[in-house]
């Protein structure tokens, strides 16, 4: 439970240490606050917390009045700030999480691996293979809001720009928030087409982009494919 220190601000432990990140402040919405009463009444409805010199936990220094802490989700983003930031030399500075209904819908019917969602989303529209030409990383379901699937989420942004969270959304990062828009909506339209395809053909596929076809989109665009997901 948060405790109270001598200068007003609570402060709390995240069950996840990100060394790297240690005296960094973040702005943050408050657990079961919602987006609209931000405006409002912001200082009810966010904070600003800063972490500790161990990296293992945050203390407010303003906002979250009356007992309100950090979003549920803080463990996960603040663990993938860490690992990007560490991953890019501190290049990557926006973490995004969205619940992206097409995407969630192709987690009932795909195998919850890295190469059989990259595959589907690469082909699915041309310009996927140079927006995240790494591929993503699936999270299988997790209860959300805690420090293991913090870990088992930043363990794949070691390596992906994006994680699947599986039955419940994506998380997306980049070095600036047009960016990581931007690869969010590339793949939820992506998984959209996916969908729709699907539906429309009953599950029957008659042609599609071939991985000759993705490298050479690659080579076009000069961006390195991620040759474990290529036939």
């Amino acid at each position: 439970m948060p405790s109270l220190l001598p200068n007003g601000g609570r402060m709390g432990e995240h069950g996840c240490n990100g060394k790297n990140l240690a005296g960094e402040y973040f702005l943050t919405t408050g657990s079961g606050k919602y987006f609209r009463n931000v405006a409002l009444d912001p200082a009810h409805n966010i904070g600003i917390v800063k972490i500790d010199s161990a990296g293992g936990a945050w203390r407010i220094v303003w906002g979250l009045e009356d007992g309100a802490k950090p979003t549920s989700e803080f463990p996960s983003h603040f663990m993938n700030h860490s690992v990007r930031a560490a991953a890019t030399e501190g290049v990557y500075r926006v973490i995004y999480h969205s619940h992206t209904p097409n995407l969630i819908a192709m987690t009932y019917v795909l195998p919850l691996m890295a190469r059989d969602f990259t595959r589907a989303l690469w082909q699915s529209a041309t310009e996927c293979p140079v927006v995240f030409p790494g591929g993503v990383g699936v999270v299988p379901w997790m209860v959300p809001g805690g420090a293991d699937i913090a870990i088992a989420t930043s363990e794949l942004m070691k390596q992906y720009d994006a994680a699947v969270w599986a039955h419940h959304g994506l998380f997306c990062s980049g070095p600036d928030f047009d960016t990581t828009f931007g690869l969010m909506h590339t793949i939820e339209k992506a998984a959209q087409i996916w969908v729709l395809a699907q539906s429309a053909g009953q599950g029957k596929i008659c042609q599609t982009i071939s991985d000759d076809n993705l490298r050479a989109i690659a080579g076009e665009f000069g961006v390195t494919l991620n040759e474990a997901f290529l036939d």
